[in-house]
């Protein structure tokens, strides 16, 4: 059981919406430093085989001024570890990438890439990153991730999100905490992301044995209504209150 669950911000979307005009402006190394200021443990950053988002430019400069660790979200690429073992950011995450996708669309399949995935896993771990894989609640993958060496695994929640309040949305909610709870079993350290917003981060957030969750896409357009400083801070307060919530109820 984790006391504290730890927020990390996502700032591709704030890349997305620079390169729709191209120009400096907004810049991701900016919401990164505001992040920081409104509370959030850690800074995520995807960088894409086609650059879509974030640049090789926007993370020198993520490493270089700001002072949160940086997650690099990256496809198992020769090209994308290059990139990571010459800059050695505090975390990595192993994702899955299609090039037609708009956004990630399910969990990496360790179990079915471990010769492919293993180089990747113990070059990073060597050079001092946190490495994590991005996978489906499935408890194969999770053994997969034990198998492979990572310390950390990130549960996708992303179908969790998608569905509508009732059964389906419950029924991945249990998946969803299993997996949790077998993570924690094999000795990794869980995260959850993809997908969650003010309406569905309270349960995720709820399960004991995730320590940190990843959140982009929601802040980054919540931040247009009500400003990013105020959008993590919220983000921030129902993460804390749900965790609260679910060890006192623990205790009791």
């Amino acid at each position: 059981m984790v006391d504290k669950i730890r927020l990390c911000v996502n700032i591709d979307h704030v890349a997305t919406i620079r390169n729709a005009r191209g120009g400096p402006h907004p810049d991701p190394v900016r919401a990164a430093n505001q992040a920081a200021e409104a509370g959030a443990d850690g800074i995520v950053a995807h960088l894409r085989e086609d650059r879509r988002h974030i640049s090789d430019d926007d993370l020198e400069r993520l490493i270089a001024g700001n002072d949160l660790p940086l997650n690099l979200e990256m496809a198992a690429t020769d090209e994308m570890l290059a990139i990571a073992l010459r800059h050695r950011p505090e975390a990595v995450c192993l994702v899955p990438e299609k090039r037609q996708e708009v956004t990630t669309e399910g969990g990496l399949d360790a179990a079915g890439g471990v010769e492919h995935l293993k180089r990747f896993v113990s070059e990073l771990v060597a050079a001092g990153s946190r490495v994590s894989l991005f996978i489906d609640p499935v408890e194969q993958q999770l053994d997969a991730v034990r198998a492979l060496g990572a310390p950390a695994v990130e549960l996708h929640t992303g179908t969790f999100c998608n569905f509508p309040l009732g059964f389906e949305r419950d029924a991945e909610l249990a998946r969803l905490s299993g997996a949790a709870t077998h993570a924690t079993a094999l000795g990794l350290e869980c995260h959850a992301g993809h997908g969650l917003g003010y309406d569905t981060v309270v349960p995720i957030a709820a399960i004991p044995e995730v320590a940190e969750l990843n959140i982009g896409h929601f802040l980054i357009g919540e931040a247009i209504f009500s400003g990013l400083d105020s959008a993590i801070r919220r983000m921030r307060s129902l993460m804390d209150n749900a965790r609260a919530e679910e060890l006192g109820s623990r205790s009791a």
